[in-house]
């Protein structure tokens, strides 16, 4: 990502609806899956470390990033180990086994998501778990895209089929923000055939009553991500185990 988004997450990732939603969201998954008590927890692509007051609830984070600057936005939270490494060839911590690998918004980011999966699923323990999500539908490309370095939008098969080809059995499978989906697409859709811009990314503070309305649309779908067959939306989300 260019370096200031960095600067601007760590800013806004406590408070902001989209990170709070996701956080949320994942929580929820978590809590379903049979982890151990203390389980080891890796998340590659950790950015400024948002997600680790979450996943220390589950057990001992181990998070890396490829920017220095990320890295040092995420050791300032003291929560979690934090290490400079990329995938697929560089993962730190030695021999260390994970019980669990989270990547949010990592895999659309890497040259080969294959191989970076590959090398995940060699890290993992023995029935060990996967979960991830990724930005859906190429069609919804835009100038966020771009200034996050995005190389790709998946589709559910796509996804899918990298999964499953990669040595992961998949326990979830599903498109989220579907309820934003309709106002995401008509401000997307917008930009593209008139002459404004967004600027370079869609991080921003939001008045706070729009905020919390955005927070409670979004974060309401963790009562039904799992139970309803979501044919759209403008994000997936994988939960998915070693095989």
């Amino acid at each position: 990502m260019e370096p200031e988004i960095y600067r601007t997450m760590a800013a806004v990732e406590e408070s902001h609806w989209w990170f709070r939603s996701r956080r949320n969201i994942m929580r929820e998954l978590l809590r379903r899956l049979d982890l151990p008590r203390d389980a080891i927890i890796l998340e590659p692509g950790c950015g400024t470390g948002g997600n680790f007051a979450m996943l220390s609830e589950f057990g001992r984070v181990y998070a890396m990033d490829s920017d220095p600057d990320a890295c040092e936005f995420a050791r300032a939270k003291g929560i979690a180990t934090v290490e400079r490494g990329e995938l697929p060839s560089n993962i730190p911590f030695g021999d260390l086994r994970p019980d669990l690998v989270v990547m949010t918004d990592v895999l659309e980011h890497l040259e080969s998501d294959r191989d970076s999966l590959l090398a995940i699923r060699a890290r993992l323990r023995a029935g060990g778990y996967l979960v991830a999500t990724v930005p859906a539908l190429p069609w919804l490309w835009s100038e966020h895209d771009v200034s996050h370095h995005h190389r790709r939008r998946y589709t559910a098969p796509v996804l899918r089929s990298l999964i499953e080809t990669t040595g992961y059995k998949i326990r979830l499978l599903t498109y989220y923000n579907f309820i934003l989906l309709p106002l995401i697409a008509g401000v997307r859709i917008a930009q593209k055939v008139l002459p404004i811009s967004s600027g370079i990314s869609d991080l921003r503070e939001h008045r706070p009553m729009i905020n919390t309305l955005l927070l409670r649309l979004f974060s309401s779908e963790r009562y039904v991500i799992d139970r309803i067959n979501v044919p759209i939306g403008t994000s997936l989300l994988v939960v998915a185990q070693k095989r």
